[in-house]
């Protein structure tokens, strides 16, 4: 559709219910993996992104439920395990939990990212970001270039959270440790 012709002459009135953003809901949905506990996010869309992304997380150990447009991630159980590329393939979000996983646990396995329908789109930008801040990345390749993944460590990096020995983080902001409680927050 190139244009919406409204012919009329009367006003306009009602109510719309506006869906969230996918893009918000994404970004979300990744960054619940750095709390060690339940994270709430409301009006998250039902389309194929977001279900794929809920695959991602329970892969990695989380816990999640979505009622409506309420979804919830329990990530006390989350462990650092390598995402594997036949889930991944399905979207090129899934690079987004490259970084809570690297803060949270100082190491990530993230097999590269697929599923772009408007043609090869780099990664570097997430990387280069990371890197800034003291990560470290090593690329593996399989048969295809796509099949690839990034490794990357970070632990005690500036700009990343040092874990400490009593099991806690702190994020070297003068803080003293980083804790988690519930976050609840809207895509």
């Amino acid at each position: 559709m190139d244009r919406l012709l409204v012919v009329g002459g009367a006003p306009l009135s009602g109510s719309v219910r506006i869906s969230g953003a996918k893009n918000s809901a994404l970004k979300l949905q990744a960054a619940a993996l750095l709390a060690e506990g339940r994270s709430v996010i409301r009006n998250v869309p039902r389309i194929q992104d977001c279900a794929t992304m809920a695959e991602v997380l329970e892969h990695l150990g989380a816990a999640v439920t979505w009622e409506d447009d309420t979804f919830v991630v329990d990530a006390r159980d989350v462990r650092p395990r390598e995402t594997p590329y036949e889930l991944v393939s399905r979207m090129r979000a899934s690079i987004l939990v490259l970084g809570p996983l690297l803060a949270r646990f100082g190491e990530a396995h993230v097999a590269m990212p697929g599923g772009c329908n408007i043609g090869s789109r780099k990664i570097d930008l997430h990387l280069r970001g990371l890197e800034r801040m003291g990560a470290t990345f090593h690329q593996e390749h399989g048969g295809a270039p796509r099949e690839g993944r990034a490794a990357a460590r970070g632990r005690g990096q500036p700009g990343l959270p040092e874990r400490r020995g009593d099991g806690e983080r702190d994020d070297g902001r003068g803080g003293g440790p980083r804790h988690h409680r519930d976050r609840e927050r809207r895509a």
